[in-house]
């Protein structure tokens, strides 16, 4: 099985409310020179906007989120970001990037329609100006339960909000054949969608398809497939514009989003050339975003480009794993600046290791966060006290912070975090020989049982997230409990790193 995505549904638009659509262009779609594109109806998401020329003021560590398929966008002082939900659409916001870990879901959309009310996937979000003002739309694909059934659809927001409230608007390019993935773009004063289909066996090799627009929820015309290349057979899907340069560049994923290969291949289109003739699309040879596997960073892909909040910076959101197996689990998103090399091509660079020290976009206010490794040991701020027996090692390499971590599987084996802040979260190992852990907060309550069980090895995850705190110095305790589920070999539970924030 590969991966999926969708979007959300609109209704239709009057000729003359089109002519009142102004020029502009999209948000969230790296617009790096957009400027040079006139839209019929796209407008960017920074009207109104502050103009900022501050520099970050901290650092950050991926992940971003548990989720897969993200799209992120700035808007009014704040980053909104969804990922596949599966049966929902969810918004998570936050003032600055680090934040979006421990942001708060707010559900926005959810479906009562059977036909297309599960396997919902890969939001993207998008902001226009329309006759009635501002309005956001969602694109995501769903389906009946059926991969087969796919469609992609799309939703409005009420107002100028990218939380919504939302309703559904349309189904959109459908062409009686399995779609996922779609998104609009602009090109030479008219705008495209463009998606995945129809493959999966449903009549084809899986390939790109595009079709001209005539509002955010409306296709007309034919569709035009648009071979590409990708390294494998099995997928060609996630496409995502990003400008620069006078070009066009169209990013897209291939392979199984299951296996450590998946990818991201490019095409590109120059200004003034025709996107309905697929000649006029350039292959560009090789994957430009890939597997890293001395950072233990597998199957990157499924993206979505952003601008740092000041304008300066192009970024990157992206999921991707810390383990090599082929599963659809243990898929989260991630974030890194991009550059631009000399021939005015995007350099998407290499994958990040999950918890590898950045530097926030330029103009996000921070202030970041601070980690702990588990080797910052003490009775101080910042610093970790260990009680009972645990090991350590840098047998997890690169799927741990700093290439080691602590573990235990003693019974009431005790780990104690001291620090200064408001919040704090834990990433470990989560492995086929964990069970349970429980946390205790300044020497309160202990928490639920956790399970540090997984099917397969996986570094860095979010295994623990504490609610918020008055901020000042405060103490978090893990007790390892010595219990495991039914079908996990033994009951360790694996220290590695923490983020505190102020």
């Amino acid at each position: 099985m590969t991966s999926l995505k969708a979007r959300i549904a609109p209704r239709r638009w009057l000729s003359a409310v089109k002519r009142r659509w102004r020029t502009a262009t999209i948000v969230g779609v790296a617009a790096l020179a957009l400027t040079t594109t006139a839209v019929v109806w796209a407008q960017p998401g920074t009207e109104g906007e502050k103009d900022k020329d501050s520099q970050a003021t901290g650092e950050f560590r991926n992940p971003l989120n548990g989720g897969a398929d993200p799209t992120v966008v700035y808007h009014n002082e704040n980053y909104y970001l969804s990922t596949t939900q599966g049966d929902r659409i969810s918004i998570w916001k936050a003032k600055s990037l680090a934040d979006l870990i421990t942001a708060p879901k707010k559900d926005v959309y959810t479906e009562s329609d059977p036909s297309r009310n599960q396997q919902m996937w890969a939001p993207a979000l998008k902001r226009y100006e329309t006759a009635d003002g501002p309005r956001w739309y969602l694109y995501y694909t769903a389906s009946d339960g059926v991969d087969a059934n796919h469609r992609m659809h799309v939703l409005e927001s009420e107002g100028d909000d990218p939380e919504g409230p939302y309703h559904y608007k349309a189904k959109i390019a459908d062409f009686g054949a399995y779609g996922i993935d779609g998104e609009p773009f602009e090109l030479n004063g008219k705008s495209y969608f463009i998606w995945t289909g129809p493959g999966r066996g449903q009549g084809g090799p899986a390939q790109l398809y595009i079709s001209p627009m005539t509002d955010p929820w409306t296709t007309t015309g034919d569709r035009v497939a648009i071979p590409a290349d990708g390294g494998c057979s099995e997928v060609r899907e996630g496409p995502t514009p990003l400008r620069g340069n006078g070009k066009t560049f169209l990013t897209y994923s291939t392979c199984d989003t299951g296996k450590p290969d998946y990818q991201l291949w490019m095409k590109s289109i120059a200004d003034g050339a025709d996107p309905m003739n697929p000649d006029s699309w350039v292959q560009h040879p090789g994957p430009v975003f890939s597997r890293n596997d001395a950072a233990g960073v597998f199957g990157p892909g499924h993206h979505f480009f952003f601008k740092s909040p000041d304008g300066k910076e192009d970024w990157i959101a992206y999921h991707g794993k810390n383990t090599s197996d082929y599963t659809y689990s243990f898929r989260t998103t991630r974030a890194q600046k991009i550059g631009w090399n000399d021939d005015g091509t995007p350099n998407l660079g290499a994958p990040l290791p999950a918890g590898e020290t950045q530097k926030l976009p330029s103009g996000d206010p921070g202030p970041g966060t601070r980690a702990i490794n588990d080797g910052d040991i003490g009775d101080g701020d910042f610093q970790v006290k260990y009680a009972g027996n645990w090991k350590s090692g840098n047998g997890c390499a690169s799927q741990c912070f700093k290439g080691d971590d602590h573990f235990s599987q003693e019974k009431g084996a005790t780990v104690t975090f001291t620090f200064t802040g408001s919040q704090i979260a834990l990433f470990s190992v989560r492995d086929v020989g964990n069970g349970y852990a429980t946390f205790s907060i300044d020497g309160g309550p202990e928490s639920d049982k956790i399970d540090y069980h997984s099917g397969e090895r996986v570094g860095e995850h979010p295994n623990y997230i504490s609610p918020k705190l008055d901020p000042g110095k405060h103490t978090l305790r893990v007790t390892v409990t010595g219990e495991k589920n039914p079908d996990s070999g033994a009951a360790y539970v694996s220290i590695d790193r923490a983020e505190v924030w102020e």
